[in-house]
């Protein structure tokens, strides 16, 4: 593959750029997850305190960059985000849109926020809430647009991209019950040191806290935007169990169909348990940066065809990472192991016809994983597993084309190339 060119700007790291604010967000992240209870704040934060790519947060935060400054609704963005309201300065994304002693809900390192529950309730009324200024008509007549010099974040694009986190670690609890996993990045996994009971509750308790604070951004397509993802994900899961069709049971069909449908199955599988997430989560920073339907930036149209939205471009990184991620292979087949297959063991299947009932069986009879492993060695499914890893890097690297050069494009264009060339 040739070298990807990364316009007037050159980053090796795409991490560099937003380093001090990935940092910030890891250390918040355990601030915003406190609970009353001990054994549900050690389960809760279990995830976050391990070393982690932060892949997700990194994409969010650079499309923030690439695109705050451009969208006709950025001056309003930009004002509400100095303004002492949910959605406004960082320190207001905490604050509760019901009072503290209807919501009964106790984080002690949010002390002021939160409250324990109380048997008696007041009937009082409420102080008054205190009226927002409204913004200056100014504002709305300014034409001018541009990337904002220095590239800015908002606090709801940061405030975003903790959700977006805590989103994912949920899924991966639900997922290593639901797997049986032992290890989760060489390390035993939460169900194997908390059990399968707690493991399943702190996914749900996280999916609680990271709601409260989706609702807190006060915007209602970012809200559904997420809510959307947490639907796509239960999806995925059901997707990945469930069983391929064999020839026995749709006599009708020919297996080259079956392969077909299974491929189909397996890339929508791919987006919803691992694309949507960071898809819809980049979607979101934009809409927070002031993008509004029909410019360019949000949505990446022609007039003629439409080609690909925004948030395209992370489902073909996303599609990139999990190919390179099955070419790649994990240690003692693991995925063929818990019965799933992978790019390369659909590739081939198209070769070798044998590996089809390996397939439908899920790998279950002894010494099934050692064959399927075999026939994938025998086939060009690696090679044709990276091939198709390639063409989703440089799909992902034309969809940005549109946004003005800058540090942060270069560095999305640096992350196409930066995953496609992973080695371990």
């Amino acid at each position: 593959m040739s070298a990807i060119l990364i316009s007037t700007f050159h980053l090796s790291n795409p991490f560099t750029l937003v380093a001090p604010e990935l940092s910030q967000i890891r250390t918040d992240l355990v601030r915003l997850l406190g609970s009353a209870h001990p054994g549900l704040d050690e389960i809760a934060s279990y995830y976050f305190l391990r070393p982690s790519k932060q892949l997700r947060p990194l994409l969010i935060l650079l499309f923030s960059q690439a695109t705050n400054g451009l969208g006709k609704d950025w001056p309003l963005k930009k004002w509400t985000s100095e303004q002492p309201c949910p959605g406004g300065r960082s320190e207001y994304l905490d604050t509760a849109l019901s009072r503290p002693n209807v919501l009964n809900d106790w984080n002690p390192a949010m002390q002021d926020k939160t409250t324990f529950y109380d048997p008696t309730f007041s009937l009082s009324l409420p102080p008054t809430s205190t009226e927002l200024p409204h913004p200056p008509s100014s504002i709305f007549s300014s034409t001018d647009r541009g990337i904002t010099s220095p590239a800015s974040i908002l606090p709801t694009q940061m405030r975003l991209a903790q959700i977006v986190e805590m989103v994912h670690a949920a899924s991966l609890l639900h997922d290593d019950v639901i797997d049986e996993s032992p290890l989760r990045r060489g390390s035993a996994s939460a169900p194997q040191v908390f059990g399968n009971k707690f493991s399943v509750l702190g996914g749900n308790f996280i999916l609680g806290r990271a709601s409260a604070a989706l609702a807190r951004l006060g915007d209602p397509e970012v809200t559904q935007l997420i809510a959307s993802v947490i639907a796509n994900l239960v999806e995925g899961e059901i997707l990945q169990m469930q069983d391929v069709e064999s020839a026995e049971d749709v006599l009708a069909v020919p297996s080259s169909q079956i392969a077909q449908n299974a491929w189909k199955m397996y890339l929508q599988k791919t987006y919803m348990k691992t694309a949507s997430l960071m898809a819809k989560g980049a979607r979101s920073a934009v809409v927070l940066g002031g993008c509004a339907d029909g410019e360019i930036y949000k949505e990446l149209r022609t007039r003629t065809v439409v080609t690909s939205e925004l948030r395209s471009s992370l489902l073909t990184t996303s599609l990139t990472t999990e190919a390179v991620e099955d070419t790649l292979g994990k240690p003692g087949g693991a995925d063929l192991q818990l019965g799933l297959a992978t790019g390369p063991a659909l590739y081939a299947w198209e070769e070798h016809p044998e590996m089809g009932p390996l397939i439908e069986r899920k790998f279950r009879e002894l010494g099934d994983v050692e064959l399927a492993r075999d026939l994938v060695r025998k086939s060009a499914g690696v090679e044709r597993t990276r091939a198709l890893a390639i063409a989703y890097a440089t799909q992902a690297r034309d969809v940005l084309q549109p946004l003005p050069e800058s540090e942060a494009r270069a560095a999305l264009e640096a992350l196409t190339e930066r995953v496609i060339k992973r080695r371990s």
